[in-house]
């Protein structure tokens, strides 16, 4: 039998979070009951309109956490769901120190599993967290990577240098210890919760659905100053390097994650494999794309642009079943998605840019 199955009600944290949307659609379409959770009602108007017909026919809900670090945040939101996908933590390359993102990403997690155990009930069945494949990487490193891998050099650069730390050594430890923290509560607690825990590990996760370029969230950002403002030019393709997932992919592992007995206990990276920019030239070039121009070949040297590093997505293949797509899938539907909404001649977005400038300027970028 499934961990969970239709129509069970699931509660699903920071609802309007760029994973975690998809994530609510997913479920919402293969018949189970969604209850959000946002930081103030006006980060769910979007929600709502997006998924009128299910909130009228009661199977879509949206709850208000003003602050997940506060405790007991989410004790009554817990209240009643049989299953839980974490979504809700900060994802961005410009906090000051690094608390901005630990406190909470660590204090978030900890606090929806203690408001898990005390309220939910016994229905719970399984709780799904969404880290990250930056728990997992790191940078003095080269090859693949796999679930069994921890990233420990950031956690160690964070707590020598603080605030001078780089931005994603801040990120990376953010993700790291909430993951961690997790765990660790998984194994003090086992004694008193019947409900069990996975985690799911995604790169930079691409394709997006939102009213404006502002509103692009960092990973789909990074694609749009490349591919459509073009702000990010072909010289500074090396400095980016990492993997890459659709997001589409990355919802349907935290439903499988949910439904597959034998993801309990488990990590899952959720990963379409590694890329450079130049893949994503490939990919447009093989789309064939009208309007839509690309580079050929690589512009500059294969030493440059050698792939030195790889996220290992088999397991999430063998144990959730997983088909990732195919970067030239993504990119033809992401640019269509963006051409549908106006956006290929309009590239003048100011908060974009400033994403992409502290995207290209993040330290893991140039040396993962």
């Amino acid at each position: 039998m499934p961990a969970i199955s239709a129509p069970a009600k699931v509660l699903v944290s920071g609802a309007n979070g760029f994973i975690a949307v998809w994530v609510v659609k997913d479920l919402l379409d293969q018949g189970y009951a969604v209850r959000g959770t946002v930081r103030v009602a006006s980060k769910g108007t979007h929600l709502l309109n997006l998924f009128k017909k299910e909130e009228e026919n009661g199977m879509f809900e949206l709850v208000v956490v003003p602050d997940i670090t506060a405790s007991g945040a989410f004790d009554d939101a817990v209240k009643g769901v049989d299953a839980i996908a974490h979504t809700a933590s900060p994802f961005h390359f410009n906090a000051d120190e690094p608390k901005d993102l630990i406190n909470p990403a660590v204090e978030g997690t900890v606090g929806i599993l203690e408001s898990a155990m005390k309220y939910a009930g016994p229905q719970l069945k399984r709780i799904a967290v969404t880290s990250s494949c930056a728990a997992m990487l790191d940078l003095a490193a080269k090859g693949a990577f796999n679930e069994h891998n921890w990233n420990e050099n950031s956690v160690i650069e964070v707590r020598e240098k603080g605030r001078d730390a780089s931005q994603s050594a801040k990120y990376f430890a953010s993700k790291v210890l909430a993951e961690k923290a997790a765990w660790n509560f998984i194994e003090i607690n086992k004694s008193e919760i019947s409900w069990d825990l996975t985690t799911l590990n995604p790169p930079f996760a691409f394709l997006h659905e939102v009213a404006s370029p502002g509103a692009l969230n960092s990973s789909v950002a990074l694609f749009y100053e490349t591919f459509i403002t073009k702000r990010i030019k072909p010289a500074e393709l090396e400095m980016i390097k990492f993997g890459w997932v659709d997001v589409r992919d990355v919802s349907r592992g935290h439903v499988l994650a949910l439904e597959v007995p034998s993801a309990s206990g488990e990590r899952f990276i959720l990963s379409g494999g590694p890329f450079i920019l130049q893949d994503w030239y490939d990919a447009l070039n093989k789309s064939k794309i009208s309007g839509v121009e690309a580079p050929v070949s690589a512009p500059s040297t294969e030493k440059v642009f050698q792939r030195n590093m790889y996220f290992d997505n088999m397991k999430a293949q063998a144990v959730l079943g997983i088909v990732f797509r195919d970067n030239s899938v993504t990119a033809r539907d992401s640019v269509q998605d963006m051409r549908k909404r106006g956006w290929l001649s309009q590239g003048q977005d100011d908060k974009v840019e400033e994403i992409g400038k502290n995207l290209t300027s993040s330290s893991v970028l140039r040396k993962a």
